[in-house]
C-alpha cells in the first residue's frame, strides 16, 4: 500500500491525546545508534509533559493517513523554557537565551524514511519559531559517540551534510552533557552533546 502521510503541529493541551503513542515511538527510535537509549514509557510521558506545560513549545506530528498512527515527531521549545544544562553553554558564551529557539529531537519510523519528512520537520519548527517571533538563532544538539563505538553500525552515516544543507553548522564551543541509560548498561551515564546553530534566524 502506498504511504500517505500528513503533518500537523500541536502545542500545549492539544498534545494530551498523543502522548502515550508518542512516548512508545520515541523509545523504539532512540534505541538505535547513536542514542542507544534504554527508556521507559513512564519517563517519556514525564519528559513530554514539558511540551504541554509551555504553550510556546511545539511538537510536529507525522500521521499515516491509512491508519492514523503516529509515524514520526519532532519537538521544539524556546531555550528560555529548557533545562539549565542546555542553557548553560549559551549563557557562558554571551547568548541571550530569550533569542534562541531549541529544536529538541526528531524521531521517525524506519518505514517512513526517505519521504522528505526530515526536511519537513525542520521547516515546521522554524515556521513555529518565526510565528512566535523574536529569535535570532535556532539550534539543536547531537550526542557525540566515538568512531570505534562497539554498537556503531558499519553503514552508519552521520547527518552532518543534511544539517549543513538546512543551514546549521556545528559549534564545538557550545557543548553540554546529558545522562541516560544505554542499552545493556545498568546505570545512567553522562553523554557529551554538541550544539549545531543557525544564525540570524
Amino acid at each position: 500500500m502506498k504511504k500517505s502521510v500528513r503533518v500537523e503541529r500541536k502545542s500545549g493541551n492539544a498534545l494530551l491525546d498523543y502522548i502515550p503513542e508518542l512516548a512508545r515511538l520515541r523509545i523504539v527510535v532512540f534505541r538505535d545508534f547513536p542514542y542507544l537509549y534504554d527508556g521507559t514509557v513512564e519517563y517519556e510521558k514525564k519528559y513530554l509533559q514539558t511540551y504541554i506545560d509551555h504553550s510556546d513549545s511545539v511538537i510536529v506530528l507525522a500521521f499515516d493517513n491509512n491508519n492514523n498512527n503516529i509515524v514520526g515527531a519532532s519537538t521544539a521549545i524556546p531555550m528560555r523554557d529548557e533545562t539549565a544544562e542546555l542553557q548553560k553553554p549559551f549563557l557562558e558564551h554571551g547568548y541571550d537565551i530569550d533569542k534562541v529557539f531549541y529544536c529538541s529531537e526528531s524521531v521517525l519510523n524506519k518505514d517512513y524514511r526517505g519521504l522528505g519528512l526530515g526536511v519537513r520537520f525542520f521547516q515546521e519548527r522554524e515556521a513555529h519559531a518565526a510565528e512566535l517571533g523574536g529569535f535570532q538563532h535556532i539550534t539543536f544538539c547531537c550526542v557525540e559517540r566515538p568512531v570505534d563505538h562497539p554498537r556503531r553500525p558499519v553503514d552508519y552515516v552521520p547527518l552532518d551534510k543534511f544539517w549543513n544543507k538546512r543551514g546549521y553548522f556545528k559549534h564545538p564551543e557550545l557543548s553540554t552533557s546529558y545522562a541516560w541509560k544505554d542499552l545493556d548498561d545498568s546505570d545512567e551515564t553522562a553523554k557529551p552533546m554538541t550544539f549545531w546553530l543557525k544564525h540570524e534566524y
